[in-house]
């Protein structure tokens, strides 16, 4: 049996009433979290959920995300883990598109009601026969009518289950990516993909029992999942967790739980290094002797950052690369090695990595081409799209193309030389212009549009949207920005939206965004 879920198994074990979770001032031992999960498994199971069967989740980083995670992994079934800022509409296509027959969903808040758009989704989708909400308070009447609490799942069930067996080639996972054109695509993470990928980890971070995870990384992201979750209770490890990034709440967890490994994407350590500490909130002295590493991934961490953040806190930043597709690390700065600027490092063990030109020919040392990559993290394929999955694989049977342009030194170390053309990576998160197009288009007053990502001092990138309007139709720029941010996620809606006559295309009519990006 490989089953992703044993990752909590030892830990059970051997330390029973050791503190796996803590959230504010709640905190639950191994026992306890194992007792949640076995609960939630037996309700699924009574539910009719069974092997195979597809579950998705919407929730932030509560404890509730790794108590479900391993009871839909315990009874064989697969995880669908979806963004929390998922309108209804986005929901409802990745319940359909995932097959998922289930779908827990956290309450949310005012400011972000997860449990109504959750419900929205769910009764557009005819597949997926049950939703659950998860109330802040478990005990808690549902908020929403006609939608059964989580709490009254697990309610009656025992606090005993014996996990389902399960093949290292079962899917565990399915992670949505969009890749550079389209709507999201589904990649399949195997039990196999999963677990070495969590093991490597491990062991690129040296982690040992004592290590105290602060855990601000999205959980329904691959890189928060793998190289701290799952990794980390591998070890024994606690996870400090923290729903939402601000500066404050993660110095403040470091310090107060004495945290020792923290992992982010660049805009996290930008915030961290411009942090105004002047009134001594902080005492940076003791969490610098407290964290003992700083792992960034998601985009390229500048060096500038890099060396502000180990000069301000005292600590190592390790920087690696990866995607939903790889489970997702493939490379990394590895502590046993000197670490050069701007590189992504090499290759973790079980993977290979190499730069390949468009016929899929490896390329000297030193020139650009292609990252292509092979081993146990690599997804066996996107969820139902075969002609996807053909192209992700340039037809080999296990090289899988990244679309990301990188070069190879004379040591061995890769760099990310670019993205894929299109696509924008703003704060850590993918946005794949096409979808946003499409809901564009979807406007009264719209009849074309072309969405590029333009630099943004604290993001990355910011998302721009060029259309243009209806004849005798009339929108301003601030109405679609505000008309986009109800059609979609947070993170995807255009925040600069320009208003043209036309929009300049070759002769066979498709647009011509390079000169779009060169004019700013």
């Amino acid at each position: 049996m490989l089953n992703l879920a044993t990752v909590i198994d030892y830990s059970v074990q051997e330390y029973p009433a050791k503190t796996a979770l803590v959230f504010g001032k709640q905190s639950f031992t191994f026992a306890q979290l194992n007792a949640y999960v076995n609960k939630i498994a037996n309700g699924l199971t009574a539910a009719g959920i069974g092997q195979g069967d597809k579950v998705a989740i919407s929730c932030p980083n509560l404890p509730y995300f790794p108590m479900v995670y391993y009871a839909i992994l315990r009874i064989g079934a697969t995880v669908v883990p979806l963004n929390v800022l998922l309108k209804s509409r986005e929901i409802a296509y990745h319940l359909r598109d995932s097959d998922a027959k289930a779908f827990f969903c956290f309450q949310g808040t005012p400011e972000l009601p997860m449990a109504e758009e959750g419900f929205k989704a769910f009764q557009l989708t005819d597949s997926c026969e049950h939703f659950w909400i998860m109330t802040a308070d478990p005990t808690a009447p549902s908020p929403v009518a006609g939608a059964e609490t989580m709490g009254m799942l697990m309610g009656p069930q025992s606090a005993a289950f014996e996990t389902v067996p399960t093949g290292a080639e079962d899917t565990a996972v399915i992670l949505y990516t969009s890749g550079t054109t389209g709507f999201p695509k589904g990649a399949e993470l195997t039990h196999m993909n999963m677990l070495m990928n969590a093991m490597g980890s491990r062991d690129l971070l040296h982690l040992t029992h004592d290590d105290v995870h602060v855990l601000v990384l999205p959980l329904f992201h691959s890189f928060g999942q793998t190289v701290q979750m799952n990794a980390g209770f591998i070890m024994g490890n606690t996870l400090v967790l923290v729903p939402r990034f601000t500066p404050e709440g993660v110095l403040g967890a470091i310090q107060h739980d004495q945290a020792t490994v923290f992992a982010g994407v660049p805009t996290m350590y930008w915030a961290l290094l411009n942090h105004d500490n002047s009134a001594g909130e902080f005492d940076l002295d003791l969490i610098g002797k407290t964290l003992r590493i700083g792992v960034s991934g998601g985009a390229s961490l500048p060096v500038e950052i890099i060396s502000g953040i180990e000069k301000k806190y005292n600590i190592p930043i390790i920087e690696g690369y990866g995607l939903s597709e790889t489970s997702p690390v493939a490379t990394f700065n590895q502590m046993h090695r000197p670490r050069k600027p701007g590189s992504i490092g090499f290759p973790i063990w079980g993977i290979s990595v190499k730069v390949v030109n468009e016929e899929g020919t490896e390329v000297p040392t030193g020139e650009v081409g292609e990252i292509a990559i092979r081993g146990n993290n690599v997804m066996k394929g996107y969820y139902n799209k075969p002609e996807e999955t053909a192209a992700a694989f340039r037809g080999t049977t296990s090289w899988f193309h990244s679309g990301d342009l990188g070069r190879m030194d004379e040591d061995g170390y890769f760099y990310i030389v670019d993205r894929v053309k299109d696509m924008i990576i703003r704060g850590g998160f993918n946005i794949y212009p096409r979808e946003i197009e499409e809901v564009l288009l979807t406007h009264p007053a719209i009849s074309l549009a072309a969405v590029i990502g333009v630099p943004n001092e604290h993001y990355g990138e910011e998302v721009k949207a060029l259309v243009v309007l209806k004849a005798g139709r009339q929108a301003t720029a601030d109405e679609i920005v505000a008309w986009s941010k109800e059609q979609m996620a947070s993170y995807k809606y255009p925040r600069i939206v320009e208003i043209r006559d036309s929009l300049p295309m070759t002769a066979t009519g498709k647009i011509l965004k390079k000169e779009l990006k060169a004019e700013g």
